[in-house]
């Protein structure tokens, strides 16, 4: 997964994930192998696990700010919500029919959470509490704890964060 040039910043990084999970949701519905659609799945749970942990540690708390703390307790608990699907989906056998129901309830709360909360309302705030060398420090950290967190194989650990919504400072 792609994940920065060195001049993109905190906002520029985490769009260009959300474009890649949605693209990797477009390949698995798309594809007709079960076992590509697991090795796409994996990818897939993965990248959401590692995104979610770079927005509740590092994202989050650096654009915590009065005109952002409604909008981020909201994106905790959308991520609550796509790692309780993540969790049930990594469980199932890919060929379950429940399977692709989950996968449609994750398409849906993912583009509500990414596109229309987060690029739509967060975003644009962020940008105007948020100077350009700020939110390209940031893209930096972010960058590294996502590959670092990424090795780790997160979908298993999803199920572990299942139970509150990540705190925030604040």
């Amino acid at each position: 997964m792609p994940t920065q040039t060195s001049q993109m910043d905190a906002l520029e990084l985490l769009e260009s994930q959300h474009d890649d999970v949605e693209g990797l949701i477009e390949e698995i519905e798309n594809a007709d192998e079960p076992d590509l659609k697991q090795q796409l799945f994996e990818e897939l749970a993965d990248n959401i696990a590692a995104h979610s942990k770079i927005e509740e540690l590092l994202f989050y708390p650096a654009a915590m700010a009065e005109q952002t703390r409604e909008l981020l307790h909201e994106s905790t608990e959308e991520h609550l919500a796509v790692k309780r699907v993540l969790a049930d989906m990594v469980e199932l056998d890919i060929e379950d029919p429940q399977w692709d129901a989950k996968l449609c309830v994750l398409k849906e709360t993912i583009r509500h959470h990414a596109r229309d909360e987060e690029e739509g309302e967060l975003f644009p705030l962020v940008r105007k509490l948020m100077n350009k060398d700020e939110l390209q420090a940031l893209a930096g950290e972010m960058t590294r704890l996502f590959l670092e967190v990424l090795e780790e194989e997160p979908r298993f650990s999803v199920k572990n964060e299942t139970q509150a919504a990540a705190p925030l400072p604040g």
